[in-house]
């Protein structure tokens, strides 16, 4: 424990000088700036910020990231609550409560709402963020390539199944993302594979790359293909918060904050998933439950805890295990291993100070939240003026500049279109983006400890399956497959039942 302490007093201590908390301090408000934007995601900030940030020190690098990342999910909140259109999908439920209560005349009250449960969740995640990666890295030190495997694998089938309407269509997508990580040479013996005698396929896509075209292209030609009005923005008061709002209600703020990091734990389910969740678990445990949906300050306050709290709960894994919890931090974990930092189990044992730098980098950006949420109001929300036409295309620079600065290739410029216009269609038919590049980013570790779990068993799968740990984890993934096919799930409970049948001497009568 004073361990710990003293690692996170040494990252603070680490960034307070001008530098530091200027790239802090300014990464947050980008984010934010870039959450008030409809059209525009968190995602696609790291995405570009990760390209822009190559050539600084990891430390600097990763700390705008990270800023960037937090002052994101935050800054949808304005838009959500002023104009009824989220900035990012995590502020989707605050225009549910929050736009009402502008309706009402009392937009600023929803606004200091809305700074105020997101610092209050963010500060929770940073807790759990700091007591939960070491204890979840001391028992990943016990994993082995056969659970690994599973791990991966389970990342991507949760995220196809919670991102997607249809789960089949997210399960498709994340399977394509695995495939396209198999393109190239292989990491154990350099066999190319998928190439075609193509030298650029040989050396498989880059990651960045990828990212920009999915996240980025792909929303310039979303936005591109939408038709939007200006929208004319309300007239608010201040938005300093109240303090009985808080008082009120802080049994809804810890609980909120408790689902905001268990969400974002989870393997690619993402912000979105933990603001909606926060706000139905609000909803049906609350002795108001009528007042949703028509300006309730617990359903608003529920939901931009439970968004913001599960920004430090997906680092959770990304840091100790190397899966991320979001597409925002499959984007970071991909940026800290370019940075040359290798999250994983390992991390705590060979550079413990980064796990606890990370932690005081999200400090930083909360207080960041905390000030310009208050004070920065009018001039960020005459950014959300700022017309697609001329938007759109400063981020299809940014784009190309990205993907070619990374080596200097065209083919990494090429890349970045063909990705981008494939998850553009996709998205067209249904098939989610976050899948697809989930599966990229844990196509790497699914392959590589595969087959290095069939090297140690000279091929035999068993231990896959007979491990504790490993079967645990199988049982999930075919949990979650049968349980959203109807077929299969139709299967599972006739078997169930007559396995039932048999052990009781029951048999059922016929209809």
């Amino acid at each position: 424990m004073m361990e710990g302490l003293v690692l996170f007093a040494n990252g603070v201590a680490g960034y307070l000088n001008p530098t530091s908390l200027g790239l802090a301090f300014g990464a947050t408000l980008l984010g934010i700036v870039a959450g008030c934007m409809p059209g525009l995601s968190a995602t696609l900030v790291i995405t570009l910020l990760t390209t822009l940030t190559l050539k600084m020190q990891p430390t600097q690098a990763i700390l705008v990231l990270v800023c960037a990342y937090n002052g994101a999910i935050y800054g949808g909140s304005r838009t959500a609550i002023l104009l009824n259109i989220p900035g990012t999908a995590a502020n989707a439920a605050a225009c549910l409560d929050g736009h009402a209560l502008a309706r009402q005349g009392q937009a600023g009250r929803a606004m200091g709402i809305s700074t105020t449960g997101s610092v209050l969740g963010t500060l929770f995640g940073l807790i759990c963020l700091a007591t939960f990666t070491p204890l979840l890295a001391e028992i990943a030190l016990s994993f082995g390539a056969f659970e690994f495997f599973w791990l991966a694998l389970l990342g991507v089938v949760m995220s196809g199944n919670v991102v997607a309407a249809d789960p089949i269509k997210g399960w498709l997508a994340g399977l394509l993302g695995l495939f396209v990580a198999c393109i190239g040479q292989e990491g154990m013996y350099a066999y190319e594979r998928f190439s075609f005698g193509n030298p650029d396929l040989a050396g498989g896509f880059q990651l960045i790359p990828v990212l920009v075209g999915a996240f980025g292209f792909s929303e310039v030609l979303m936005v591109m293909s939408e038709k939007s009005a200006r929208a004319k923005i309300m007239e608010f008061g201040s938005a300093l918060p109240r303090i009985m709002d808080v008082l009120r209600y802080w049994r809804t703020i810890i609980r909120s904050g408790v689902i905001g990091v268990w969400v974002g734990i989870l393997p690619g389910v993402g912000e979105d998933m933990a603001a909606w969740s926060s706000y139905a678990t609000a909803r049906r445990l609350s002795k108001e439950p009528d007042k949703y949906g028509k300006g309730s300050i617990e359903g608003l306050m529920a939901a931009e805890t439970g968004d913001n709290a599960s920004v430090p709960g997906g680092i959770i894994p990304a840091l100790a295990l190397a899966i991320p919890g979001s597409a925002p931090c499959a984007v970071l974990l991909a940026a800290m291993i370019i940075h040359g930092v290798q999250p994983g189990p390992m991390l705590m044992v060979e550079n413990a100070q980064f796990v606890y730098d990370v932690v005081a980098m999200v400090l930083f950006s909360t207080l960041g939240i905390l000030f310009f949420g208050l004070f920065f109001i009018r001039p960020l929300i005459k950014l959300t003026q700022i017309p697609r036409s001329i938007m759109m295309p400063v981020i299809f620079v940014l784009c190309v500049i990205g993907s070619y600065a990374l080596s200097s290739r065209l083919f990494d410029v090429y890349t970045m279109l063909g990705f981008g216009t494939l998850v553009f269609i996709g998205r067209k038919f249904g098939y989610p983006a976050a899948p697809f590049v989930l599966g990229i980013v844990l196509g790497d570790i699914l392959d590589k400890n595969l087959r290095r779990g069939l090297t140690l068993t000279d091929g035999d799968v068993l231990p896959f399956f007979t491990r504790p740990i490993s079967a645990i984890l199988a049982a999930l993934v075919l949990w979650t497959f049968v349980t959203n096919v109807p077929a299969l799930n139709a299967i599972l409970v006739r078997g169930w039942t007559a396995l039932l049948d048999r052990i009781f001497g029951r048999t059922r009568k016929s209809a």
